[in-house]
């Protein structure tokens, strides 16, 4: 009886014993979760108060985030009433509660610049440092010589007479009246030599291409030989301006001048053997203008396109009289119109030009002034400004293979984006205008922009 008493105490106790451990077992799962759990957080507490910190700092960068857009929409607006610009697309005022990925497209979208502020800030250090020295020339200061005329200013660049050429001499009298002209060469960035190659052109000593490219040469002799600032460069400081078709050849005879000193020319073409993109600079062709007339609207231009030219010389100019000659959308006119020539341009949407015998022409400048936007079929052609203009943003580039889907290209515009060109062409009608005294962002400031620019040469201590 007391064994088996013992053995069931015994037997008791194991089974207890094995409760009690069956307990523990089922519990574990659970409790290895809780620590591993447990083990885990305390791991990465280090990364859950550093992602804290990035929060607050987060949030403090997306207040300054509002702050600076606030900020960058009232200079834009500033920009906006300095200059005449409106960077309103669809004809609605910009918001202040734009996110700065918004603001940033809508104002990339519709401005005629390829980055205004950028510009601009470049362009107000150039007001204050940019330093050219004119060299002077005994003719200058004695108009009975015969060279005279080559290097003074034109006595009326405004004559129609000039007419294509303007823009040469409109540039010299502008620089000769603007504060970039300094008496003292060793502060200068800049030199311009004087002369005139629409002067020589019109020479009875001279007119010849030969003529002209001899006397180019002397003059750079001299000057290298009686200055010293030639030879510090290699001439690569140095600068001329021309817009007459024999101007491309004024180097020819002198081989530093042509690789080494500036040419602003409106002959600016690849396909010209003496144009390097990388130093000679597009010049505005632009004829003499005394007034401005109130531009016609969009809604009053009634014709698709405009164009008036000598068709002898061009190919694609026969192409295109060929095709659209007896499309009543189309204003083709072989020679003169018959109508007012300006009168095109007006009552047009689109004005074409087409290369001739050579790229350069004035009917860029001239849709630009008449409101019609400008349909740019000539490859190879360096547009003037084009690193500071987005050209595409108010004018049509074609190429010249492309000439028989013309009308297809300009019908598939829709209104709103042609409203868009419209008024980005509005906006840099500015750029393309020339005055006597020169007026800030003329086409006299841009095109010293342009040579501002090229600045910052190395030159042999003298």
């Amino acid at each position: 009886m007391l064994r088996c008493t013992i053995l069931g105490r015994r037997r008791l106790q194991r089974v207890l014993y094995q409760t009690s451990w069956n307990a523990y077992f089922v519990l574990f799962p659970s409790f290895a979760v809780l620590l591993i759990t447990s083990l885990a957080i305390l791991s990465l507490w280090p990364e859950i108060l550093l992602l804290k910190s990035s929060t607050s700092a987060d949030e403090g960068t997306n207040s300054t985030k509002v702050f600076k857009v606030r900020e960058n929409l009232k200079e834009s607006l500033l920009y906006s009433s300095l200059l005449g610009l409106s960077c309103d697309c669809n004809g609605t005022h910009q918001s202040s509660v734009l996110s700065p990925s918004l603001l940033q497209i809508k104002t990339k979208s519709c401005s005629p610049y390829h980055n205004w502020e950028l510009f601009n800030a470049d362009y107000q250090e150039m007001l204050k440092k940019l330093k050219i020295f004119v060299y002077p020339d005994v003719s200058m200061n004695n108009k009975s010589s015969p060279f005279a005329r080559i290097f003074l200013p034109h006595p009326d660049p405004t004559d129609p007479r000039v007419g294509n050429y303007f823009s040469e001499h409109a540039f010299k009298l502008a620089l000769l009246r603007s504060p970039f002209v300094t008496q003292h060469p060793e502060k200068a960035h800049f030199f311009f030599m004087p002369f005139s190659i629409n002067a020589m052109r019109n020479h009875p000593l001279l007119r010849s291409e030969s003529s002209i490219s001899d006397f180019v040469a002397k003059y750079v002799l001299r000057i290298s030989t009686k200055f010293l600032f030639w030879n510090a460069s290699g001439g690569a400081d140095h600068f001329y301006v021309c817009c007459h078709s024999v101007g491309r050849e004024a180097a020819s005879k002198h081989i530093t001048l042509r690789n080494n000193a500036i040419q602003l020319t409106c002959s600016s073409s690849y396909f010209q053997r003496l144009y390097s993109a990388h130093k000679d600079i597009a010049l505005p062709q632009v004829w003499p203008r005394h007034s401005d007339k109130v531009l016609n609207p969009p809604n009053a231009r009634n014709k698709l396109v405009f164009f008036a030219g000598r068709v002898q010389n061009s190919g694609i100019r026969q192409q295109l009289l060929t095709l659209w000659r007896n499309d009543t959308s189309f204003d083709i006119f072989s020679g003169h119109p018959s109508y007012p020539y300006e009168e095109g341009f007006r009552r047009s949407k689109y004005c074409l030009h087409v290369k001739g015998y050579e790229v350069n022409t004035a009917r860029v400048s001239d849709a630009i002034h008449y409101g019609c936007i400008p349909v740019l079929i000539s490859n190879y052609y360096d547009l003037p400004f084009a690193n500071i203009l987005d050209w595409s943003k108010f004018s049509i580039i074609v190429n010249q293979a492309d000439v028989a889907l013309l009308k297809h290209i300009l019908m598939s515009v829709s209104e709103q984006t042609y409203l868009n060109l419209h008024r980005n062409l509005c906006m840099v009608r500015k750029h393309f205008k020339w005055h006597a005294d020169p007026v800030s962002y003329d086409a006299f400031h841009m095109t010293a922009y342009q040579i501002w620019l090229r600045r910052g040469l190395h030159r042999l201590v003298t």
